[in-house]
C-alpha cells in the first residue's frame, strides 16, 4: 500500500521490521544516499519514559552531491538536513512501514527558488 501525505511518501510492505530496515538501507544506497545517522524512537521512549512504543527508527540519509548543491544555493539549509526516511512496525502483524521525507514540502519552507526545486525534485526521484 502506498499513501502520500502533505509532507511525506508512505509505504507499507509485507516484511519484517529487520528485513525492511535492511532493503531500505539498501535502496538509499543504490540511490546514492548514505545513511548518517539512526535513531531507535522505541528504545529512547523506553529509557527516557520508561514506555512501550512500536519499533521505529529514523534513518537520517544524505546524497552527498545533492547535498552539496543545496548548500551552495543556500548556507542555512543544513537546517533542513539531512533527509529523513522513518521504518517502523505497522498495525497489522508482520508488516511494516517505510515514509520518507518529500524535498520539495520541505524546501517549500526556503521560499520560491528554481534551483532548490530542481534538487528537490531529484532527491524525491530517488527516494
Amino acid at each position: 500500500m502506498t499513501n502520500e501525505s502533505s509532507y511525506g511518501f508512505i509505504r507499507t510492505v509485507e516484511t519484517s521490521f529487520d528485513e525492511t530496515v535492511e532493503k531500505t538501507k539498501g535502496a538509499l544506497k543504490d540511490e546514492g544516499f548514505g545513511v548518517l545517522s539512526e535513531i531507535n524512537i522505541d528504545e529512547a521512549l523506553k529509557e527516557k519514559l520508561g514506555v512501550d512504543f512500536r519499533r521505529y527508527k529514523i534513518l537520517g540519509a544524505c546524497n552527498p552531491p545533492l547535498a552539496y548543491k543545496t548548500l551552495q544555493e543556500e548556507i542555512n539549509i543544513g537546517l533542513l538536513l539531512p533527509c529523513n526516511v522513518v521504518v517502523y512496525e505497522a498495525d497489522e502483524p508482520g508488516k511494516t512501514t517505510v515514509a520518507a521525507v518529500d524535498a520539495k514540502a520541505m524546501l517549500s519552507a526556503v521560499g520560491d527558488n528554481a534551483k532548490l526545486g530542481e534538487v528537490a525534485s531529484e532527491v524525491n526521484e530517488r527516494l
